[in-house]
């Protein structure tokens, strides 16, 4: 009998994946490939609300899991995913600036931003302002991350590439059965697309559908990331990832006109070189509205266990609340009840 199946494999599924394993339990993960927000995802870190300079919730332990986290999967996938990397906030206004000092003078905030303003000279950015750095920062490069750890699964044969049917899902007294399968727990962590489990599909799980571009700009030198209304992340070779939109209407992977024209008047805002658009992509965030993660166990299936809503910090966020529902299974460690999903019960009742 396995300990875990596991259905998704992106930051959420791998990360509880990645628990499991360390922990010496047995695991098959099953994926088809069909929700990219975790592959196209800027992979940014940051423990600051830029737009309305305000901590993100439980930050300092959020990073801490995460280096931890990724320093450990580096040695065991052999491959650099995890980038430190200086964000570096653009100020339009003295105003701004005066904002900022206001907000590192706040006992959450005084660890993640600089007191030292920056006037650093970039080709391509007029920043008359200057800039103000947020600490502990950098990105996940995500697409190589998931390739890297699905294909070490892959070689240690625990990950089936096809479609969950849920209609092949039983549960006994002794855990659950699926296709002749059978295990003490299944963890679904399937991203946007938790909308067609029929066990918690009853969760308010909102997803914001979010494009990014990749775009050349031969004439910008930069080496740090810039976030404003958008980011700008340097990957070499005179390429960038540049996003996002947030759209809460659309609920499908379909890159957009009006998306490309928000993003091209947003970099227009910033940069003062020229740069052409490389690739255009879009995909779902799995948001909640309430801005906390969906985990925990199922109210009548105690072997059924989710974990989801991870939304635009999945990189942050997947390793601490992977952890979170792995000590909450194996070690009936009791879930905080902002991200337990006991808050929504009467839902599942009514």
């Amino acid at each position: 009998m396995l300990d875990y199946i596991i259905v998704g494999s992106g930051l959420a599924g791998l990360s509880f994946a990645e628990y499991a394993l360390r922990n010496q339990k047995s695991i098959m993960v099953y994926d088809n490939n069909s929700q990219n927000s975790s592959k196209i995802a800027g992979g940014l870190y940051n423990p600051v609300i830029l737009k309305r300079f305000s901590e993100v919730w439980n930050a300092q332990q959020q990073l801490d899991v995460m280096n931890e986290f990724y320093t450990i999967l580096e040695k065991t996938l052999e491959k650099q995913f995890d980038f430190k990397t200086p964000i570096l906030r653009k100020f339009y206004s003295v105003e701004e600036q005066n904002n900022w000092f206001l907000a590192a003078d706040k006992k959450g905030l005084e660890p993640f931003l600089s007191t030292n303003l920056i006037y650093k000279n970039v080709n391509g950015i007029d920043a008359p302002f200057g800039y103000g750095e947020v600490l502990q920062t950098g990105y996940v490069d995500t697409a190589s991350f998931l390739e890297s750890f699905c294909t070490y699964l892959k070689k240690l044969d625990v990950f089936i590439p096809e479609c969950f049917d849920y209609n092949e899902l039983i549960q006994d007294q002794e855990g659950v059965s699926y296709k002749g399968l059978k295990a003490r727990h299944i963890v679904f962590a399937e991203g946007f697309g938790l909308h067609a489990n029929p066990y918690f599909n009853y969760l308010p799980l909102d997803g914001t559908k979010g494009e990014l571009f990749i775009i050349k700009a031969s004439d910008l030198d930069l080496d740090v990331i810039i976030n404003t209304s958008v980011f700008i992340l340097p990957l070499g070779n005179n390429l960038f990832k540049v996003g996002a939109t947030y759209n809460w209407r659309e609920k499908d992977d379909f890159p957009t006109e009006d998306g490309k024209i928000e993003l091209i008047d947003r970099i227009k805002e910033i940069l003062s070189c020229d740069f052409i658009i490389e690739a255009h992509f879009a995909g779902v965030r799995p948001t909640v509205k309430d801005r906390r993660p969906l985990i925990g166990t199922h109210p009548e299936y105690k072997r059924f266990h989710v974990l989801n809503g991870l939304g635009t910090r999945g990189v942050m966020l997947g390793p601490a609340m992977a952890q979170e529902l792995y000590n909450h299974i194996e070690n009936q460690k009791i879930l905080d009840p902002v991200i337990d999903i006991k808050r929504y019960e009467a839902k599942y009742y009514s």
